[in-house]
């Protein structure tokens, strides 16, 4: 007997959307049958979504709580309909570069989160010894700067310490994150205008630091992904080479020509560029050439991001306006729902290796979200649940609504979290895996119509910002 029925006219299933009845026990999707197999939750007209995955997301805790922390991280996340968050190893302190340093994240995290909670590891120069124990300890692959990260405590490699990077990497089968712009080609800020500072990041930084990751993936068989692509350029070198790549909504939304003089808010690393260059993005997405859009969340206090684009932080926080700011994009451009469950659900999980996750599909965890996706609103940052409200959508008319988020079949209550904390699988303490999710046509018996599960797919990338521009992303 399923626990939890959920009813909906537009179900976004693997295989598309349509009328269909999602049954739910002990916390995973059990059956997938008409829309007429009767009781239940009825949604109607809403979209039933899987619940969204971030794998790029910034919480500051321990160390920098004061900027963001695990109970308004995820609430915001749920609230956004993602309900699985990937950390990123830095702007805690301690940084996540040792088993100790996860075990405090987990401390600091354990009992305070909304949603699922995974943790990333970093590479830094004095650690290279350690990142055996640290994956055998559940972190679900390695960040890395090759540039300032804009914190000490989070050095960048050399070239030679990279290349140590990927081939121990290559050896446990782990994923490389890299921010891939070149420190080399990158300008110091002068100037406190929006056109200064993009000419200190040009498009060329990005295409030098992809071209040398195709190179050093090639010579060494690590698996890499390039994080937050800003540069449609930048996808030229990737082709062929097996290296995956994301970008996030404020790239696909925001353009240099419209970021008003000293709206701060808009900064990040690498920068937002030209209208042209967003829709070159988007063009990208459309043919596989970005496997996912993530958020990149990277908030901080209101005043590190007062003053000049010379010297406010770099960063914007965006969890919970991911969902409805790629949708307003993408439905104005012809895109669908599945589009988007593709690029910010199922990618996503693919990407850190999380099969039962990202998919409505029978043996998947029961993350659902109901999405309203012809509700217009306005961003009001009042509204907003991440720590600090500072966001450069404040004012902005969006498209697509949550309304209501469930976790394993269980809705999301931030006053009661049962969010828990992830650990790659395969790894000691992972949770066991189960049946692989299979999807189910309307009208299956209790198991559903089988069709094979994508396998995972793993990357790697992340080159280092300067500390002038104070952006760890």
């Amino acid at each position: 007997m399923a626990e939890l029925t959920i009813r909906s006219r537009r179900v976004l299933l693997p295989d598309g959307e349509r009328p269909a009845s999602v049954h739910v026990r002990d916390g995973r999707i059990a059956a997938i049958t008409d829309y007429t197999d009767g009781g239940g939750t009825d949604l109607g007209e809403l979209a039933l979504l899987p619940g969204l995955v971030d794998s790029h997301v910034h919480v500051d805790e321990p160390g920098r709580t004061e900027w963001e922390g695990f109970a308004t991280a995820t609430r915001a996340a749920a609230a956004g309909g993602v309900t699985t968050v990937i950390d990123m190893p830095l702007n805690s302190i301690p940084p996540t570069v040792d088993v100790d340093a996860l075990e405090c994240k987990r401390s600091a995290a354990e009992g305070q989160c909304a949603v699922d909670v995974g943790f990333w590891g970093g590479a830094v120069p004095d650690n290279l010894d350690r990142l055996a124990e640290l994956h055998e300890a559940g972190v679900f692959g390695f960040k890395c700067f090759l540039a300032d990260s804009g914190v000490p405590e989070f050095p960048p490699l050399s070239t030679g310490e990279l290349t140590a990077v990927a081939h121990r990497l290559a050896e446990l089968d782990a994923l490389l994150l890299v921010h891939a712009e070149d420190a080399h080609e990158l300008g110091s800020p002068a100037g406190g205008s929006y056109a200064e500072f993009l000419a200190t990041r040009p498009e060329r930084a990005e295409i030098a630091a992809v071209r040398t990751l195709a190179g050093l993936a090639a010579a060494t068989g690590a698996r890499m992904h390039v994080l937050h692509v800003s540069a449609a350029g930048a996808l030229a070198p990737l082709a062929g080479t097996g290296l995956t790549a994301e970008t996030c909504p404020h790239y696909l939304t925001l353009a240099a020509e419209e970021i008003a003089a000293g709206d701060t808010a808009a900064k990040c690393c690498p920068p937002v560029r030209s209208a042209a260059n967003r829709d070159a993005l988007w063009r990208a997405l459309a043919d596989g050439r970005i496997d996912c859009v993530v958020s990149d969340h990277s908030p901080a206090p209101p005043e590190l991001k007062r003053g000049g684009f010379d010297s406010a932080w770099g960063g914007i926080a965006s969890v919970q306006l991911g969902l409805p700011l790629v949708w307003t994009g993408a439905r104005r451009r012809g895109h669908s729902l599945s589009d988007l469950v593709r690029w910010m659900a199922a990618g996503p999980a693919r990407l850190v290796g999380l099969p039962h996750k990202g998919t409505i599909a029978v043996g998947a965890d029961a993350d659902l979200v109901a999405f309203a996706p012809d509700e217009p609103f306005t961003v009001d940052p009042a509204a907003l649940h991440h720590r600090h409200p500072v966001s450069p959508y404040a004012g902005r008319r969006l498209t697509g609504v949550v309304h209501r988020t469930w976790l394993r079949g269980r809705p999301v209550d931030p006053a009661a979290p049962h969010g828990q904390l992830l650990r790659r699988p395969g790894s000691p303490g992972a949770a066991a895996p189960a049946t692989p999710p299979r999807a189910a046509s309307p009208g299956a018996g209790p198991l559903g119509a089988p069709a094979g599960a994508v396998p995972p797919r793993a990357a790697t990338g992340d080159a280092p910002a300067r500390p002038d521009d104070k952006e760890p992303t």
